[in-house]
């Protein structure tokens, strides 16, 4: 459903601050909320990609509650940044980042996967104003993004544009194709968020096709490459915040994550790739979660 501004309550809001640490303990706050309401949204719905979500909630809440010039009463607007969540299947997280800057209804997100809801398994935009591209099928987003980039340099606009890749995505070839036309065209307003949790559907990643040498190889197709913990939010806040570059080398920000992160049974566990908590794992789920609180 497509709210009206006025409909929209946010459940956290943009958040800011004049102290840097103080901006930081307030996303990580904000993050681990966000991972209580995302383990219940899986938890309720019976499905969902809990184990990917929670590890990529640090860089979710940093974009939407911080650093992405983008409002919710002005989600149309021609010069917001783009985000694209091109590992669709984490769109349970998104749905409550969105729901908790105001892009969505929060009272909405109990219809996450049931028959006509819009908040669907993965994102789609005629469902979801703020979604700026249909994904799901790997590979698809990041050549997107760089469109959006290239759209925005022919626009002649600051905005940026961001999107978050799998890395067991990368095996797909489409990606590469994009990686080197941004290169090639010094998409500096382009950052490419690559989550590297190490672990794909039932599998180690450098079992099934290893990325290695993958710093090495994304330098040569001429992209400034960064490495940073994506679970530590001042880190992603250095990336993220950064202005417009157009003309530079585009960024590759290798963001090692942990899938479940922090939820002890289910961190860098392949097996919460696709499961879904019973009673008692949820109960201690939400038990480590307020503690962290």
């Amino acid at each position: 459903m497509l709210y009206p501004p006025t409909d929209r309550q946010p459940w956290i809001g943009r958040i800011d601050r004049d102290s840097p640490a103080e901006l930081v303990g307030a996303l990580k706050q904000a993050a681990n909320e966000i991972r209580k309401r995302d383990l219940r949204l899986v938890h309720e719905a019976g499905a969902g990609h809990i184990g990917g979500s929670l590890g990529a909630a640090d860089i979710l809440t940093t974009l939407y509650l911080h650093s992405l010039h983008v409002v919710p009463e002005r989600v149309s607007d021609p010069e917001r940044d783009r985000f694209i969540l091109s590992k669709g299947h984490i769109a349970g997280m998104l749905y409550v980042v969105l729901a908790a800057r105001g892009f969505i209804d929060p009272e909405e997100l109990p219809t996450f996967l049931q028959p006509e809801s819009d908040l669907d398994g993965h994102p789609s935009r005629t469902g979801v104003a703020a979604v700026e591209a249909n994904t799901g099928p790997l590979g698809h987003g990041l050549p997107i993004a760089a469109g959006h980039a290239m759209a925005a340099r022919l626009d002649g606009s600051p905005r940026r544009t961001f999107v978050l890749t799998g890395d067991g995505e990368l095996q797909e070839g489409s990606n590469w194709e994009a990686l080197m036309f941004a290169g090639h065209q010094k998409l500096g307003n382009l950052t490419v968020i690559i989550d590297r949790n190490r672990l794909q559907q039932g599998a180690r990643v450098a079992d099934t096709n290893t990325l290695e040498p993958l710093a090495d190889k994304l330098a040569a197709f001429n992209f400034e490459v960064i490495e940073v913990n994506g679970n530590e939010i001042a880190e992603l806040l250095e990336v993220f915040d950064a202005p417009t570059r157009d003309g530079a080398k585009p960024r590759a920000v290798i963001a090692h994550t942990n899938k479940g992160h922090p939820i002890s049974f289910m961190s860098g566990n392949v097996a919460w790739h696709h499961k879904v908590p019973d009673d008692k794992q949820y109960t201690q789920a939400m038990e480590e979660l307020e503690v962290i609180s």
